[in-house]
């Protein structure tokens, strides 16, 4: 009898640094049920090609694809099987990047394992998510580097610096953007398109899908108007509930507003 061999099972015969990082067993959790399917799958960062071959025997029936900027020999790394596909260029290169999209269009798993420097983490981010399919997983290897100032992070300002772990924190907003009550809310174009993030010891999951409940408190943004529709209609109490949620609740919201703008020029937060 054939017994399949777990992720970190198959981690162990390449030795790939996966395993000492401890990411393994995160992917199994993620890949397990998949692993069998037909998968378009590209990671960003081939370095000694140890990671490549581990997916290329987990994901059997899959096409794993590698970009690194240096250039790779094929057969000395033994990343010549059928399954595997290496191209050299860089992940923060437009034309790079787009000549990948042309060649194999969406993908099903983005795995970012290249530089770690905030500038080409979160360029290669918008370039691709959009290739994403949807119920696809992109993800990010050591965000450790969020915290180095030598990478683009920033060690000294952990919740208002524009550091890559802050890029993918302010994600979480995308989950829940129906919800912000701020009428002036200016939507983001990761809105209705992002269904989970996930944080783990130096690793970020996000997972691409329609997301567009309406929301049961706001409606375009703004409470006020969202409560006003409802007490309005039930008891029919126009000018009331008009007083109460439109000249009192919206100057609130508008004084409020002001308020937290003069705070952020204060604060220098942009």
């Amino acid at each position: 009898m054939t017994v399949t061999k777990n992720l970190t099972s198959i981690a162990e015969i390449y030795k790939t640094d996966k395993l000492e990082h401890g990411y393994t067993a995160v992917y199994e959790k993620y890949f397990e049920n998949i692993r069998d399917q037909k998968l378009q799958i590209l990671e960003i960062g081939i370095a000694d090609g140890k990671s490549l071959l581990m997916w290329s025997d987990y994901f059997k029936n899959s096409t794993i694809i590698g970009i690194d900027i240096h250039k790779i020999d094929i057969k000395e790394k033994k990343l010549d099987r059928n399954n595997i596909k290496v191209h050299q260029g860089s992940q923060s290169d437009d034309k790079c990047i787009n000549k990948l999209i042309s060649q194999y269009g969406n993908f099903d798993i983005i795995i970012d394992d290249g530089s770690h420097l905030k500038k080409d983490v979160i360029k290669s981010f918008h370039l691709l998510f959009p290739y994403l399919n949807n119920d696809g997983l992109y993800v990010v290897e050591d965000m450790q580097t969020s915290y180095n100032h030598f990478f683009g992070g920033n060690p000294f300002d952990l919740k208002y610096s524009n550091s890559h772990m802050n890029f993918f924190k302010h994600l979480t907003d995308r989950l829940n953007y129906q919800e912000i009550a701020n009428p002036f809310y200016t939507s983001n174009k990761y809105d209705a398109k992002i269904t989970n993030v996930s944080f783990y010891h130096n690793l970020v999951f996000v997972r691409k899908g329609v997301n567009d409940k309406i929301s049961k408190e706001v409606l375009k943004h703004s409470y006020e108007n969202m409560k006003f529709n409802e007490k309005s209609s039930r008891t029919g109490n126009f000018f009331k509930y008009y007083i109460k949620y439109k000249i009192i609740y919206k100057t609130y919201t508008f004084v409020f507003m002001i308020f937290n703008l003069i705070k952020r020029l204060l604060l220098l937060r942009f």
